[in-house]
């Protein structure tokens, strides 16, 4: 198990950063600019929490801390990850978004990423707790709701980004219960597998976009 999870944390790792910077020296427009930062946020950040995590199957040395700060990392890169996405809808759809909806965005994102910084997430712990694991993650599924449905609003019209909409919906539906529970049900963590896929296809969406003639 140990080598088939680390050779598909690598690969992803690789194609994002690959991708990502495929995406920046290929774009055409400002959307193209903002899904190649996204791309490398969303690697970037996922790299705190995977390369530990891959380390630590392979060298004999305490990486708690490591993986601690990983993944108090990856919740906040996530995050911004998603209020980039809005701003790739507003650019490649050329729609700007109510002044309601931008509020929106912008609390969600903030009020995720200061719950994120709280001692009681006990990341530096080997027992994470479900209480905060519930209460940080409401205005990130909120933050979430808000951008899958701008996205479904729209899905017909550029043909690249039609799915993205479906990506995001299963990204969380596979990402919750690992968040919340995973602590109780360790297996859970196997839900993370596909919901990094989630992330690879909407990668190469976003490759497909900068492609386009």
């Amino acid at each position: 198990m140990k080598y088939g999870e680390s050779a598909f944390d690598i690969i992803y790792l690789l194609f994002g950063l690959i991708c990502g910077i495929y995406i920046l020296m290929n774009r055409r427009n400002k959307a193209g600019m903002l899904m190649g930062i996204a791309v490398l946020v969303l690697a970037g950040g996922d790299a705190f929490h995977l390369i530990p995590r891959v380390l630590n199957y392979f060298v004999e040395s305490d990486f708690s801390t490591a993986l601690g700060l990983g993944k108090a990392v990856t919740s906040v890169t996530m995050t911004v990850f998603y209020v980039l996405l809005f701003h790739v809808w507003q650019r490649a759809y050329k729609k700007k978004a109510s002044r309601t909806v931008c509020l929106a965005v912008y609390a969600f994102a903030a009020i995720r990423i200061i719950l994120c910084l709280f001692p009681q997430n006990g990341w530096f712990e080997n027992e994470s707790s479900m209480t905060w694991g519930i209460i940080r993650n409401v205005p990130f599924v909120l933050l979430g709701i808000l951008i899958i449905l701008l996205f479904y609003s729209k899905r017909g019209r550029i043909n690249c980004l039609r799915r993205m909409w479906l990506l995001i919906t299963l990204s969380f539906l596979f990402y919750i219960p690992v968040a919340v529970f995973a602590g109780i049900v360790p297996m859970l963590g196997m839900l993370m597998l596909p919901k990094t896929v989630c992330y690879m296809i909407m990668i190469y969406d976003f490759v497909r976009y900068v492609q386009r003639k």
